[in-house]
């Protein structure tokens, strides 16, 4: 087998490296998250416009998803990770150096449309042209990238933010991704293989979905919103949280590398089970479970607990994203595949950028956290309703009586 081929050693060096560009890049959605209170003691902000930062970030990230993947269509995945590379040490750099919460808010939108952007959408898209066997696998495994970057990242810059302000920990990344990144990214030249490109879906297929495509689009992407909406109290607000409780700001810290690091666990998982389930299987099965880890916040809030809990948040829901990929490359043409993989992306960003600052929102009005649980419990229920109708929707499972039937039939 050629070297280049799909499912080859290259094949999984190109994984690895984009696993790495990935955790590099994510960084752009996590040190906010860990740098909110200093930022909002600094520029004397409320929650809720502290929050802001976040929501124009995941904002620029969903929408540069999909500039960025088109740009890597047309031109290969080198162009937009090196934009990505300079647009995060331009966008990091912007940071440490701003006078307000205004032009910090438009520093991390620069990072999220052209830096963060760069390296998830384009890099998971780009990863399931190389893998026909194991894909499931291969695309969570690349947005693994994504929670590395969570599981190291908030703990480093936390660690920055207490030794030499927020200000210099942000020189620092900025410098780190200009250096680090366009190395890993000339490792990248290669294009995907023709026959893996262009390869039309099976005729027949028992986990392609049974809706006109618009529609399987549309619902779709109102679950990713769901879901994403959801998943972001925790995720963004764990800091600020563990700080109103008591337990300082490096607690909230640690619980979310925490989280994110059962994430990693959780999203290889989600390969393993997509391979074998399906992408819907498994989207429903995560939701269920992410479900019951927001509903435990609300009963408990000691700080082990705490850890407990953001831990098995974690490992529940990490698979949730991929499984969206693996969704549409189930049930649509592999040349749709990029283009409506992205939008998709968008959405579920654009559900942590809303309810990132919908949290916040809502701690302003109430003074407590636990109305912003709630919300998200509510989201999460809608997320889960919306793969349960899809997978009545199923060929598999609509198809399960009458082959019931027709074995009966042959037993007698």
């Amino acid at each position: 087998m050629n070297r280049r081929e799909v499912d080859s050693p290259y094949a999984w060096f190109r994984l690895g490296v984009s696993v790495m560009l990935s955790a590099i890049g994510g960084v752009g959605m996590w040190s906010v998250v860990v740098a909110l209170p200093a930022v909002q003691a600094d520029f004397h902000a409320e929650r809720g416009a502290a929050s802001m930062p976040f929501t124009l970030t995941m904002i620029g990230f969903g929408i540069g998803g999909v500039i960025m993947g088109r740009l890597a269509d047309q031109k290969g995945i080198i162009l937009p990770v090196m934009i990505g590379a300079g647009a995060l040490g331009t966008g990091f750099i912007l940071a440490s150096v701003s006078g307000g919460l205004a032009s910090f808010s438009a520093a991390y939108l620069l990072i999220g449309m052209f830096g963060t952007a760069a390296t998830f959408v384009p890099l998971m898209a780009d990863i399931s042209f190389w893998f026909e066997k194991r894909r499931g696998l291969a695309v969570a495994l690349c947005a693994c990238g994504n929670y590395v970057s969570g599981a190291v990242w908030p703990t480093l810059i936390d660690t920055g933010i207490r030794s030499y302000g927020w200000r210099t920990a942000h020189l620092a990344v900025g410098v780190f991704c200009i250096l680090a990144m366009p190395p890993l990214a000339l490792l990248l030249r290669s294009r995907p293989p023709v026959r893996a490109a262009g390869a039309p879906p099976p005729a027949a297929s028992l986990r392609k979905i049974s809706l006109p495509p618009a529609v399987l689009q549309t619902l779709l992407a109102i679950a990713g919103l769901a879901c994403c909406v959801a998943m972001s109290m925790p995720q963004v607000h764990i800091v600020a949280y563990c700080g109103d409780l008591g337990y300082g700001s490096a607690s909230g810290a640690r619980m979310l590398s925490l989280m994110l690091g059962f994430g990693i666990i959780s999203r290889i998982g989600s390969g393993f089970l997509a391979d074998r389930l399906g992408g819907l299987a498994t989207l429903l099965i995560g939701s269920l479970a992410q479900g019951l880890a927001l509903a435990l916040y609300l009963m408990i809030d000691g700080l082990t607990s705490l850890y407990v809990i953001s831990a098995l948040f974690g490992l529940f829901q990490g698979g949730l994203v991929p499984s969206y990929a693996i969704i549409v490359r189930e049930s649509f043409p592999a040349k749709e595949a990029g283009g409506r993989v992205g939008i998709i992306l968008m959405m579920t960003l654009m559900g942590m950028a809303l309810g990132g600052w919908m949290s916040g929102v809502i701690f302003d009005l109430t003074g407590s956290y636990r109305a912003a649980f709630v919300n998200g419990v509510a989201w999460n229920a809608l997320n889960f309703l919306i793969a349960l109708f899809l997978l009545f929707r199923s060929p598999l499972i609509a198809r399960r009586p009458a082959t019931t039937r027709h074995a009966g039939s042959a037993a007698e």
